[in-house]
């Protein structure tokens, strides 16, 4: 992302990828239509393994705070939870219905399951739900600002702020013309910052004041794309903040470089290298070659002056 280069694509899976979630800077999962999770190694960009995880699609998947837990959700009906330690299911939980969105918070002491426009908080202690939250239309984004308080946005242009334990609307505002896909949150220099995108083609960032969290949230900037948006995805560049933080990503990349001669030659991962190294190094070995060829007819000349 810093250098705006791309680095190619895994094509392991069989059907539409529909999740990925990333850990930390070290791991990857993915899910998708084949009912597969993939675990990617994302320095070398291995498969680390394999896992059969729903008869039908993969529709969403979490991966716990701590690294050790996963839930994902299918068009089985089911909730499955797994030890990503030893790679295998740890519970099963069958479903009424088929949900398309599941979600850690921030602790890892709740999650939450979405399903059509009813989203249920359960406990991880006991494995039970906590509370309902239910909305006039589809829900399709889900984000947990802090641990307590939820932002949903759902076929509609309206996000709410929900209450995780009293399952009351905090707070809800307008905030684009057309239908809501997707929300994401971040904390910067101590200031609340969501970012919404729309149906309507506008990525929005607003400021949210958690002391007084029953306020509309002010809007910071916004850019109209002119595209039909369905997700969302927010990097934040703090490797630029320091010169020492900087060097390291830089370092980091020209590590990343020289492991690719390892990842192609791993089967199954395709590895398509898009930058544009190879003119870089014709561009500095071109003029060796013409200095080589005119050193050698001068030679020849030379030869033929001597005959």
């Amino acid at each position: 992302m810093k250098k705006k280069i791309e680095y190619g694509a895994l094509l392991q899976h069989n059907g539409t990828v529909t999740c990925l979630e990333f850990y930390g800077n070290a791991h990857l999962l993915s899910g998708a239509e084949d009912g597969l999770i993939y675990i990617w190694n994302t320095k070398k960009w291995e498969c680390l393994k394999s896992i059969k995880a729903h008869k039908g699609h993969v529709t969403s998947l979490s991966i716990h705070p701590s690294g050790k837990l996963a839930l994902s959700v299918g068009t089985d009906k089911t909730l499955r939870t797994w030890n990503l330690v030893e790679g295998r299911s740890a519970f099963i939980k069958n479903l009424k219905q088929n949900a398309h969105i599941i979600k850690w918070s921030p602790s890892g002491e709740k999650y939450v399951v979405v399903i059509s426009n009813k989203m249920d908080i359960y406990k991880l202690d006991t494995a039970s739900i906590i509370g309902t939250i239910s909305t006039e239309k589809r829900i399709s984004s889900v984000r947990f600002i802090t641990d307590s308080v939820l932002a949903i946005a759902g076929d509609d242009e309206v996000v709410r702020l929900y209450n995780c334990e009293s399952q009351k609307c905090l707070c809800e505002f307008k905030a684009h013309e057309n239908r809501i896909k997707d929300i994401y949150s971040f904390e910067r220099e101590g200031q609340q910052v969501m970012v919404t995108a729309s149906s309507d083609g506008y990525i929005k960032m607003w400021s949210l004041n958690l002391n007084k969290i029953q306020d509309a949230p002010s809007l910071l900037c916004e850019v109209n794309t002119k595209a039909r948006l369905t997700c969302l995805a927010v990097w934040l560049d703090t490797a630029s903040e320091t010169k020492e933080n900087s060097d390291k990503a830089e370092t980091s990349s020209c590590a990343n470089e020289d492991e690719q001669p390892l990842i192609t030659r791993k089967r199954k991962v395709c590895w398509t290298d898009t930058s544009d190294k190879s003119t870089k190094v014709e561009k500095h070995v071109m003029p060796k070659k013409q200095k080589l060829g005119g050193a050698q007819q001068k030679k020849k000349k030379n030869l033929q002056s001597r005959t």
